[in-house]
Formats: structure tokens, sequence, C-alpha cells
């Protein structure tokens, strides 16, 4: 950071309304997959080994879920309730499985605000190009305060 700059901080709980939403589309690369696959040492032959992932039920290599998680995790740190909110708690399902390339839009809605505890619960739900819900869940997140 600059210095004398500041960050924008995010939406605090009373701008933020019920229904309110972020729309996503993203298509996961090869960079990716790499970059995740070295930060983290995780060597599963399911994510990257083409050969491998023909012998099992997904015929090709699929995109480890916590990527789609950090998809998730990255859209409220920018935009829904934005820099400076933190999760609280998350649950999120993944139902079929995301391919390489493939591109995927995810929806986040705010479903309700406690105002009381500054949390704002934010559905997600994940689908396809085939119009095939992916992953769905819940995230509670906390806005930023001050």
């Amino acid at each position: 950071m600059l210095k004398g700059t500041r960050t924008k901080i995010g939406k605090k709980i009373d701008e933020i309304a019920v229904g309110e939403r972020v729309h996503l589309i993203e298509t996961i690369e090869d960079k990716d997959l790499l970059l995740y696959l070295g930060l983290t040492n995780d060597n599963n032959p399911l994510y990257i080994q083409h050969d491998y992932a023909k012998e099992t039920a997904f015929k090709k290599p699929i995109v480890p879920p916590i990527m789609l998680n950090g998809i998730v995790t990255s859209a409220i740190s920018k935009y829904l309730p934005g820099p400076g909110s933190h999760i609280r708690e998350q649950n999120l399902i993944y139902l079929e499985p995301v391919y390489h390339y493939e591109t995927i839009e995810i929806l986040l809605e705010v479903q309700h605000i406690d105002y009381e505890n500054n949390l704002v619960n934010i559905q997600i739900n994940g689908m396809n190009k085939n119009h095939q819900h992916v992953m769905r869940g819940l995230v509670k997140v906390m806005p930023p305060i001050k």
C-alpha cells in the first residue's frame, strides 16, 4: 500500500439490504490450478493428471472444491460486504464436479441481516454452463465495523 493512501472499507451492516446480490462469472484456468496446488502442496492426481483422472468416475481432472470456496470468499472480501468483512461461518456443498476450463456462474445473495450480532447471511448458488448446480450453501459474514 502506498504511504498516505487508505483502502476503502466495505459496507457496514446498515448499508446492506436483504436481496442484495453479487453475480460472478469465472473460468478456471490451468494457471489458477497450478498456483493453488503449489501454495497448498496438494498433490491429488485427480486435480491435474489427465491419465489418472481418465480412470476415475470423473473421466478428466476436476477443480479442487476449495478453489470454488476461494472464489466465494474473494467476492465477499471485494464486494459484499467488501474490504474489512470477516467470514464467521460457512457451509458449502459441492453438488457436481467443476472441470478445468469450465465457466461457472456464482450468485451471492443476502438472505438475512442480524443487526444485534452484526452478521449477514449470504446464500451461495453456483451453476455450470449447462445450468447444473455445482455448489450451494450459506456464509455468515461480519461486515466491517467503524
